[in-house]
């Protein structure tokens, strides 16, 4: 069997627990190098892993033939350009979110892939979560009756206990990460939301703030109001402050029932029907931080399936495009104390 050959560009905590796990797990993939600035990580992850090759220049990587497709696993403000590099250079990307830090370099980077011919996919694992999928089936199915609200968060501790340099972390840096909590875990739910509700948002109003990380240049803190084309209406909470326990719950309310998920340690799906039934599910649980060494988000096997069968990317350039845009006009209403059209 002829196996996918893939690099990882960036070695910290995201390469390390999510992207090369999965590669080196998946049977129709080769990791045949890794790149990081740092030399010493660099190495020390093609050891562990007995990756053959390692780069300290991610353009000298681009120039290996052996090299067809890239995961971009670096600090927010490289997202863009090293995507767009890489499909210039002719290989497929993942690229880790936010994609872009504004409107404009992620229109470059779907521009790049059309002209190139290759795949950009954008690494948002929450469509994935199994609770996540079956809350779109009752919605699309017409279960659940008319939508009419939800309420969606995404906090934890902070990056500090995630990102392998701490709280020196480039997490905390806007010229390097642009956006805090909301590009590290709002951008997520936006996407979520998005796919679980299967509209697009048109306005949001958002309360962003940096209150609870000492020395950081970023929002740490955020509240949304969202509201989508028909008219469903919500809150969406982004935080590096929640210190005991990871909240990653969404609940939705609708006409016929309220369907509650990953808001219960057991049943990861509850739906409490208005006649008094109670239906729960079991799918298994969300990823978190905490669990360490993940190899099955889902989004390494979509990225590679839709390489290998010539299939448009789940969570293209365009999607991932229409979710960071959600996030880049909450930024614009926190800064306008405005509600905003996005």
């Amino acid at each position: 069997m002829t196996q996918l050959k893939v690099a990882v560009i960036g070695c910290g905590s995201i390469a390390k627990h999510r992207h090369i796990p999965e590669y080196l797990a998946h049977p129709e993939i080769e990791l045949v190098a890794v790149c990081d600035i740092n030399e010493t990580r660099a190495k020390e992850m093609a050891q562990e892993h007995g990756i053959p090759t390692y780069y300290t220049d991610y353009q000298d990587l681009l120039q290996d033939l052996e090299v067809e497709a890239v995961s971009v696993c670096t600090p927010n403000y490289l997202h863009a350009p090293m995507s767009i590099d890489a499909l210039k250079a002719g290989k497929h990307v993942l690229c880790e979110k936010p994609m872009a830090t504004s409107k404009e370099e992620a229109e470059a980077m779907v521009q790049a892939a059309k002209e190139s011919g290759k795949k950009l996919m954008i690494a948002h694992n929450q469509r994935f979560v199994p609770s996540h999928q079956k809350a779109r089936q009752l919605i699309a199915s017409g279960e659940l009756g008319k939508i009419y609200s939800f309420r969606s968060a995404f906090g934890h501790g902070g990056p500090e206990g995630w990102s392998v340099d701490g709280r020196e972390s480039w997490f905390f840096k806007k010229e390097e990460a642009f956006i805090g909590a909301m590009g590290d875990l709002g951008v997520h739910k936006t996407d979520l939301l998005r796919f679980i509700l299967g509209e697009e948002f048109v306005e949001v109003g958002a309360f962003v703030e940096t209150n609870a990380k000492e020395g950081a240049t970023v929002d740490d803190t955020a509240v949304c109001v969202l509201k989508t084309e028909s008219g469903i209406i919500g809150t969406l909470a982004a935080s590096w402050s929640y210190v005991s326990k990871e909240d990653n719950s969404t609940i939705i309310y609708a006409e016929n029932a309220i369907v509650r998920l990953e808001d219960d340690p057991v049943s990861s799906v509850i739906v409490q029907y208005k006649t008094g039934e109670v239906v729960k599910y079991e799918l298994g649980g969300i990823q978190t931080n905490d669990a360490g060494g993940q190899s099955s988000s889902g989004v390494v096997h979509h990225f590679a399936d839709a390489i290998i069968n010539d299939k448009d990317p789940v969570i293209s350039g365009e999607e991932g495009m229409k979710s960071l845009q959600v996030v880049l006009s909450a930024l614009a209403s926190s800064d306008t104390k405005q509600i905003t059209k996005i």
